[in-house]
């Protein structure tokens, strides 16, 4: 009569399937897979004969690795959008080389009696007013633009001050007030620029805009 011998540990060969070592590198699927299918023809091997492994355990075992290996090929996919839609970005955001542009920014460049700037509105407000510093922080001009609805608003500043002299040229720097029945609206500030060149790295596709700086393509407010 034959008798099971049976082990009080994992088998070496099990032990060498979960610790394969150093070897020549592979994909991240290709390598899962592997040691996947490894682990599993070790186990069945090493399967105890009065108790087997059933059909729906092994079943089980294989849908997993069907789910890796898919998810895998899914990441390389959204990878590959990814880099494709980047460099859809890049070539629109060339074509905006020399245009005009308003971004988040609260700096202003008074030139030859004009400067542009811009305000947007998280809601409508009964009252907004822009109100123009100097370089040291005093107000020079206040522009009351009444009531406004929610969105961009697009400004053009005339060089004015408040008693109406010719402000000198050069770079000013503006503050909004909105309120709407006596409380405060959310109020952006817009600066303007021209589009001097455009770079695209890991973090995506950014602008160099004149007198703003580094501005990211999904904050571009408006193109003038």
């Amino acid at each position: 009569m034959s008798t099971v011998q049976s082990t009080t540990g994992p088998s070496a060969e099990l032990l060498a399937a979960m610790n394969p070592g150093k070897k020549e590198a592979k994909s991240t699927a290709a390598a899962a897979e592997d040691k996947f299918l490894t682990l599993l023809v070790t186990q069945m091997r090493n399967q105890d004969p009065l108790n087997p492994l059933d059909n729906a355990q092994v079943t089980s075992q294989l849908a997993q690795l069907s789910t890796v290996t898919g998810i895998d090929k899914v990441n390389a996919t959204l990878e590959a959008l990814q880099g494709s839609m980047q460099s859809n970005q890049s070539l629109q955001a060339a074509s905006m080389i020399g245009r005009g542009v308003l971004a988040p920014g609260s700096t202003l460049q008074l030139s030859e009696g004009k400067a542009f700037l811009g305000v947007e509105l998280a809601e409508s407000a009964d009252n907004v007013r822009v109100t123009i510093r100097d370089g040291s922080g005093n107000p020079v001009r206040n522009i009351d633009l009444g009531g406004n609805d929610a969105g961009m608003l697009p400004l053009q500043w005339d060089g004015k001050t408040d008693s109406g002299e010719d402000a000198a040229s050069g770079k000013y720097t503006f503050d909004i007030t909105a309120k709407r029945a006596g409380k405060a609206v959310e109020a952006t500030a817009l600066a303007f620029g021209d589009v001097a060149s455009v770079a695209s790295g890991a973090q995506g596709v950014k602008l160099n805009v004149l007198g703003i700086g580094e501005v990211k393509l999904a904050d571009i407010r408006q193109i003038l």
